[in-house]
């Protein structure tokens, strides 16, 4: 029975959570590369072909590093009659992980290489309620001007709609 405790307390825990997080990243800021006028597929498809030649260029380096491991030094208890007892001290071993080395250098390239083909990265925020309420819900297939007021709504599929209050559409 205790076990089912423990679990549904995890639970409990874990799943707000985790939904939380899911909320909070469906909120986020919708980067991309953009280019006035330009169609939301073609811009796809250039940055699949930068990406592919950013990876031939700079291919995937994985190394595996450590932490440096941590010393917990041990405790001395003592009872009611003056007796003490020392616990030794233990090492944690450090944690191991992976770091691509040449992601920030691919990256750089794959943004180069939108660079030459006209492109720029820009960032959205998305669209408050009020802005959305007041626009029909219609996918962005073709970039249209941008302004400090643009925003995006993002559809279930992937697919979205940049927003700029005070233009049509």
């Amino acid at each position: 029975m205790l076990p089912k405790l423990r679990q549904s307390k995890c639970m409990k825990t874990v799943l707000p959570a985790l939904v939380c997080l899911l909320t909070l990243s469906a909120c986020g800021p919708l980067s991309l590369y953009y280019r006035e006028g330009e169609s939301v597929s073609r811009m796809q498809t250039e940055t699949t072909n930068c990406q592919v030649q950013a990876l031939r260029d700079a291919p995937v380096a994985n190394q595996v590093r450590q932490s440096p491991p941590t010393y917990w030094p041990g405790r001395t208890y003592c009872d009611g009659r003056g007796r003490c007892y020392r616990n030794p001290g233990w090492w944690q071993p450090g944690r191991v992980y992976t770091v691509d080395v040449n992601q920030g250098l691919r990256s750089k390239v794959e943004a180069q290489c939108m660079a030459q083909k006209g492109y720029r990265p820009v960032s959205l925020p998305p669209c408050k309620q009020g802005v959305k309420s007041r626009v029909a819900p219609t996918r962005t297939t073709t970039f249209p001007p941008l302004s400090t007021e643009s925003c995006f709504v993002k559809f279930d599929d992937g697919s979205f709609q940049i927003i700029t209050p005070g233009q049509s559409g």
